[in-house]
């Protein structure tokens, strides 16, 4: 996916080097479809038809997630056009906040933005295996099947094999995640197709059990949005490699965009097959929606070929997460001599430890959590550091006034604002609504300040290049 560059004559052993710029608009592009694209589509609709039990109110919600992932798309290419360097988020916050807001923000990227959905796209990869191989239909609240624990062993094996791949480098990366990407796209359009052939559009009509203004004002819809937002996550992928991509100034917006834009004309598109397959109360609660809208549509034969091809295609955003992650870890690295081993990788490999570390967490989390619990785990902490991140680019603007910024977004400040205004009113809810939930991502917020703290001090020796 990307080139290296040698160390630098006299640098020591395990030195950083700053990389070439080798990724294109196709491979950028492609990175932040496959990783925003990956197991919320396919499962958290059936969440959302158990609490706002309204056709109409749920394509709302999602159509006002792309809303919001657009405004902080077209923020965070202002902000990687203006500081083209790796590490998305944790370099922004860092640099324009305070270093240990952006120390926290990379520690939450890690557990929150990383391994957690490794573990629940490990879940919904098993789950829709399951689907296709044990056929017996999922209702609410029904017992587990007696291979209920499939999913997490198929799962595990998943992470465990793409983080060795990884591990040991992959040539010609690029051209397979965009071939698996590619791949994924079809797969959604030509399921949208079908929805539209076979479907009963009478069904997203179906009026709800509440009027329509009242339910998107409820602390309900503002849950379900907060897992939305989860589901559009990876819009600020291509930030990630800034340092990697060429000519920042002008690939990374327009990859940002357009893949940003790209996926939430799918998601909204994808998300009215699925109400339109079958009647709201059928849908209502189950994990692998996708799989009963198949089903539905096509039949048991149909939905199980669905499921398999649905599981095949999360081994591509798996892929990139893995890809994605270990960038932050190593910019943070750069930063903290301390956490030096983060970044330990030879030329031809992956950076390995940041890889395995990345991988244990995943594998504790999808053993020791439910998809629910993580879900609105992942989803209240991304929503804090995303507004944190997102609210950088008037930083840049009214205290860096001498930094270039070849990308200035339309309609400024009202994007920013649109945006941080969704996230703080989710976060305000879901302290309502879930208060354990807000506990865990409060006190990961925490422990990443009190090891940023710890770590701060560098020791002696020379110091690291980014």
């Amino acid at each position: 996916m990307t080139g290296s560059a040698s160390p630098e004559p006299g640098a020591p052993a395990g030195a950083a080097v700053r990389p070439l710029r080798r990724v294109g608009m196709i491979t950028a592009a492609g990175l932040v479809v496959a990783s925003m694209v990956g197991t919320g589509v396919f499962t958290t609709t059936g969440f959302l038809a158990a609490d706002i039990p309204s056709p109409v109110a749920i394509l709302l919600c999602w159509a006002l997630g792309g809303l919001a992932a657009w405004c902080g798309a077209v923020s965070f290419a202002e902000l990687g056009a203006a500081l083209p360097d790796n590490g998305g988020e944790y370099r922004f916050i860092s640099s324009l906040v305070h270093p240990a807001v952006g120390f926290a923000s990379a520690l939450c990227s890690f557990v929150v933005g990383f391994a957690a959905p490794l573990a629940m796209m490990a879940h919904a990869f098993g789950k829709y295996l399951v689907a296709a191989w044990f056929p017996a239909p999922e209702v609410a609240g029904a017992p587990p099947p007696a291979v209920g624990v499939a999913p997490e062993v198929a799962g595990a094996l998943l992470i465990v094999l793409v983080s060795l791949v990884h591990m040991g480098g992959m040539k010609g990366g690029s051209r397979f995640q965009n071939a698996a990407t590619a791949g994924k796209v079809l797969l959604i359009l030509a399921f949208i197709v079908i929805g539209i052939v076979k479907g009963d559009a009478s069904y997203l009509a179906a009026p709800g059990p509440e009027p329509l203004w009242r339910t998107l004002l409820s602390p309900a819809f503002a849950m379900s949005l907060m897992w939305v937002s989860f589901s559009y996550s990876g819009w600020n992928a291509a930030a990630y490699l800034a340092g990697e991509i060429e000519r920042p100034a002008r690939v990374l917006p327009a990859a940002t965009l357009l893949g940003t834009l790209a996926v939430a004309a799918l998601y909204v598109a994808l998300n009215a097959v699925f109400l339109a397959s079958a009647p709201l109360s059928s849908l209502a609660g189950v994990e692998a929606v996708a799989d009963a809208s198949a089903k539905s549509l096509l039949g048991d034969a149909g939905g199980r070929f669905v499921s398999v091809l649905i599981a095949l295609g999360l081994v591509s955003t798996v892929g990139a997460l893995v890809v994605t992650g270990p960038r932050i870890y190593a910019a943070l690295a750069d930063d903290m001599p301390r956490l030096r081993l983060l970044a330990w990788r030879d030329p031809e490999r992956g950076p390995r430890v940041a890889i395995a570390l990345q991988t244990a967490v995943a594998l504790v989390l999808l053993w020791t959590s439910s998809f629910e619990a993580l879900l609105s785990y992942v989803g209240f902490t991304l929503s804090i550091f995303a507004a944190i991140g997102v609210g950088c680019v008037f930083v840049l603007r009214h205290r860096r006034k001498h930094v270039a910024r070849p990308y200035r977004m339309p309609l400024y400040p009202l994007p920013p604002l649109l945006f941080i205004a969704l996230m703080l009113w989710t976060v305000v809810q879901a302290v309502r609504a879930k208060p354990l939930v807000v506990v865990a991502g409060l006190g990961t917020v925490v422990l990443g300040v009190v090891l940023y703290l710890v770590t701060r001090q560098a020791p002696p020796g020379p110091a690291r290049r980014g």
